[in-house]
């Protein structure tokens, strides 16, 4: 989703959902927006998409323009404004797979494991077998 693209209401709806438990990451207390704080906006919508940020001491005005300014300034889209509540939606970039490569997985070479392929204790039938006959072999006797 880019910048310039508005949530449409029903791409609205379920964020609504999802921010309704949501706490406030951000506090924002006078209506100049510090860098600090326009970074750590940015930083909150990277770690979690979508962020509630309270306002405190402003009018309706000015958590407007608040608002609109974090927006454009952290690329963020405006998903709700109640009260001195704003919640705000970030879409995380989709990790690109093509230049990623996953190690392969061999359990006799993982580091810090001893080389066995399969967990300890599980016998296959012929070495099931094996034991009885030796057992046998010993002279054991059911009691």
């Amino acid at each position: 989703m880019s910048v310039e693209s508005v949530l449409t209401p029903a791409e609205r709806q379920p964020l609504k959902g999802r921010a309704h438990r949501l706490r406030p990451v951000v506090w924002i207390v006078e209506l100049r927006l510090a860098e600090t704080v326009i970074a750590e906006v940015g930083r909150a919508l990277a770690a979690h998409e979508l962020i509630k940020v309270q306002t405190v001491g402003l009018d309706r005005e000015a958590r407007e323009q608040v608002y609109a300014e974090l927006c454009a300034r952290c690329g963020a889209q405006p998903v709700q404004h109640i009260g001195k509540v704003l919640v705000l939606f970030r879409k995380k970039p989709e990790p690109d797979r093509t230049t990623t490569k996953r190690p392969e997985r061999n359990p006799a070479t993982r580091p810090g494991k001893p080389g066995r392929a399969r967990r300890p204790g599980r016998r296959d039938a012929s070495q099931r077998e094996t034991k009885i006959t030796r057992t046998a072999r010993r002279g054991f006797r059911s009691a």
